[in-house]
């Protein structure tokens, strides 16, 4: 090697030994897909004691981890990215640019969520986008126009969401009718599994975040009018954390152990 006036080839020699330590690890990408909960709704969803997420649902308990969706709808589950748009935020050095994704999730069979996140790029906007829609996910109840032949097919009622200036009104259409919406709540609809709706909006629709969050707003409502074959009594039974307890007093599998300081 020609002579460098004492200098080396830099920090460490890194020239040399490139057979080794190259590459990732054998194993490693199995490790990182091992699901390890970390609320006790994980833990119990994980171990089969929540069969659906209706169970959820029916005690109102927050999801915090998108694993749970994944895995009682995991394959059906579809995701559609609706708009990336660029949002700018003005500092002192300039103008601090950023991108926003809004993605809508579902499984065609009565569950739809919505997710927005900003970020630097546009895929870790997208990626942060379909997380929040899977935490998001909620039940969308179908109904029917006349007679209650066949699997329910459209909304059950009329219902109207709004956000901003967009209000978006969806009305029971009889079977065959098809979607009768524009392209964007038409998405939104299909995730949910409505095949047949009439709908009317008004406002500044051309603003596509707004208008998809007012589609979503309607949908979410359907469940909120109580119609007279939801006025049964429900049992009260006792909410899952409470019934489990035993379960959940035992140490999580996965997680890491804690060693304990000896007594002084």
């Amino acid at each position: 090697m020609a002579d460098r006036g004492g200098f080396g080839r830099g920090f460490g020699d890194r020239g040399r030994g490139r057979g080794r330590g190259r590459g990732r690890p054998r194993g490693r990408k199995e490790e990182e897909n091992v699901w390890v909960p970390v609320t006790k709704l994980g833990r119990l969803v994980q171990q089969g004691k929540i069969k659906s997420l209706e169970q959820i649902y029916l005690f109102s308990l927050p999801v915090k981890e998108h694993q749970i969706v994944d895995h009682f709808l995991g394959p059906s589950l579809k995701d559609e990215v609706m708009k990336i748009m660029p949002v700018q935020k003005q500092t002192r050095a300039g103008q601090r640019t950023r991108f926003k994704a809004f993605v809508v999730v579902g499984d065609e069979n009565g569950h739809v969520g919505l997710g927005v996140k900003s970020a630097k790029e546009v895929a870790t906007a997208i990626r942060g986008a379909i997380t929040l829609a899977k935490l998001n996910i909620m039940p969308i109840r179908r109904g029917y126009w006349g007679s209650k032949l066949g699997d329910p097919h459209t909304v059950p009622t009329k219902v109207t969401g709004k956000c901003g200036s967009v209000s978006v009104r969806l009305v029971p259409a009889p079977r065959g009718a098809g979607l009768v919406a524009a392209p964007a709540s038409k998405k939104v609809l299909q995730m949910a599994g409505i095949e047949d709706v009439f709908t009317c909006s008004t406002g500044q629709t051309k603003t596509m975040g707004n208008f998809v969050k007012a589609t979503v707003d309607a949908l979410n409502k359907t469940y909120a009018f109580l119609t007279p074959d939801l006025w049964k009594e429900t049992k009260l039974v006792k909410p899952p954390a409470q019934e489990f307890t035993d379960v959940l007093a035992k140490p999580a599998s996965g997680a890491p152990k804690v060693e304990e300081a000896p007594a002084l």
